[in-house]
């Protein structure tokens, strides 16, 4: 498999890498163009005046378009990333998801 850890210009520090097929890799990708532009929109918005509410729909869009950008990345590191540890007897993927889910709930 293609991940693993690359090293950096620091040493004593890895930057991990995930190879992700072209599928999931156009999925993810779509998402945050999408939610590029809708920041672009807001930001647009802002710069117009235009009323507050209106502005803050379009946030309450864009907090969950990233929502569903990050339970579809987890959804993919659990199926990959955490099974395959798991398999081969890393434990500290468990410690590392619980974590993650953690931050997320925040």
């Amino acid at each position: 498999m293609a991940d693993g850890v690359k090293p950096t210009a620091h040493p004593g520090d890895a930057v991990r890498t995930k190879h992700r097929g072209c599928c999931e890799a156009r999925s993810l990708m779509n998402r945050l163009n999408r939610i590029e532009g809708q920041v672009r929109g807001v930001k647009g918005m802002v710069e117009k005046d235009a009323y507050c509410v209106d502005i803050l729909t379009q946030v309450a869009a864009i907090q969950a378009a990233l929502n569903a950008f990050n339970r579809e990345l987890l959804g993919n590191h659990i199926r990959t990333c955490v099974a395959e540890g798991i398999r081969a007897g890393e434990d500290e993927v468990i410690d590392e998801l619980v974590a993650t889910v953690q931050k997320m709930m925040k």
